[in-house]
């Protein structure tokens, strides 16, 4: 069930993220974004068709915020692969965008990429203009410098200190720089029906700290070409990772415990929330 609803969602988002580009010019910037938007997991847009639907909401009238969710996430990655954050040159198993063409349209393509999500939440079949301009909100919330940009933030601040942070900044980090834009899809289908958004916020959280946790274990025991990006950096480094905090055994413990939280939080919805479920065991037994 849940490898097919995430296959349907991705090749639904790919269309509606394609469809979005169709008519820009095609000048290098562009270029650019549809490159980056090739891919991925689509875990983030699979969260707001799912949360939607638990809500009564038709696919079709929940897939251009499915397409924002991505874009918003596409731009994060192409920022932070750029040499003056993280440095990086594959990504997905693709040369980054810096790589491909140069910092400017990096820079470029990650602003209007940002843009693009913002854009996308405005489409009129998300329904009346109260609950876009919610939507809208809420991405603005959990993308600026109260979730994804702060946590990158203070990621950054984190490999000039000479303590590296314990386990409860790394949680607060992480709650930012991965876990707010989690939390922002898994919230969106209660934001496009005006419903309580409490059970599945607290969803999101569990999952958001899971999907990272996930991650450092990956790092340390991946495999770099299904990956499709160089691992083992944060260790090369000398960076606190939930793994070096915890002990890979201990990562995997907590992960695994997230994951019943995530779980019994959605316990309101009873079997109609299976998918998501299904999603947060997903997040802990992928390798890539």
């Amino acid at each position: 069930m849940f490898p097919d609803r995430l296959k349907a969602a991705q090749t639904a988002v790919q269309q509606a993220l394609d469809a979005a580009l169709r008519d820009r010019a095609d000048v290098p910037v562009v270029k650019a974004m549809r490159y980056t938007l090739q891919g991925g997991k689509r875990l983030r847009a699979f969260l707001v068709l799912e949360s939607a639907a638990l809500h009564g909401i038709a696919q079709p009238s929940a897939l251009p915020a499915a397409a924002a969710v991505e874009a918003l996430h596409a731009y994060s990655l192409v920022h932070d692969d750029l040499p003056c954050m993280d440095d990086d040159d594959l990504r997905r198993g693709q040369p980054t965008i810096h790589v491909k063409w140069d910092e400017a349209t990096a820079v470029l393509a990650g602003d209007a990429l940002q843009t693009l999500a913002f854009e996308l939440c405005c489409d009129p079949s998300l329904g009346p203009a109260d609950r876009r301009v919610a939507l809208v909100a809420a991405l603005a919330k959990a993308s600026g410098a109260e979730g994804m940009v702060l946590g990158q933030a203070l990621d950054i601040a984190a490999e000039t200190t000479a303590t590296p942070l314990s386990l409860d900044e790394i949680t607060h980090l992480q709650a930012g720089k991965t876990g707010a834009l989690i939390s922002f899809a898994a919230e969106a289908g209660a934001i496009l029906a005006g419903a309580d958004r409490s059970a599945l916020a607290a969803y999101a959280t569990a999952l958001g700290l899971a999907f990272q946790i996930a991650d450092d274990i990956l790092d340390v025991t991946g495999d770099a070409g299904k990956a499709g990006k160089k691992l083992r950096k944060d260790a090369y480094a000398g960076k606190a990772t939930f793994v070096s905090l915890l002990g890979l055994d201990g990562a995997r413990k907590r992960a695994h415990d997230l994951v019943e939280e995530a779980e019994a939080a959605l316990s309101p919805y009873g079997n109609a929330a299976d998918s998501l479920r299904q999603a947060a065991r997903f997040v802990i037994a992928r390798d890539m």
